[in-house]
């Protein structure tokens, strides 16, 4: 397998339904991820860019969330509308997508 260009790691951490936390699969992590697999599927992506699934991420309140390496760009409060600009902008054109970035005071 070759390198890929990117690497996208989507939240999808179960917790229970009371945790204070939160969690990204009950705010729809999950859903995120299937929408990225299958625009990957439909525009042949899948080996220039490498999608995961994960746990928790560390910025649940702004779930769900997604995690872009190499750049280490992560986006919080996404909806599945949100997948194509982010393929589009930010992995096809090397674009992030500032609206959609989480506060950098996640990374302190």
């Amino acid at each position: 397998m070759a390198r890929p260009e990117k690497h996208i790691l989507v939240c999808t951490q179960s917790r229970p339904d009371d945790h204070p936390k939160g969690c990204c699969k009950a705010d729809g992590g999950g859903d995120i991820a299937n929408e990225f697999a299958k625009e990957f599927e439909e525009r042949g992506l899948w080996g220039r860019f490498k999608l995961n699934t994960t746990s928790c991420l560390g910025a649940c309140e702004n779930s769900p969330t997604a995690l872009i390496y190499p750049e280490g760009i992560m986006y919080g409060g996404l909806k599945t509308e949100d997948v194509k600009p982010i393929i589009d902008q930010h992995l096809l054109g090397d674009e992030p997508i500032e609206s959609l970035q989480v506060p950098t005071e996640v990374w302190s």
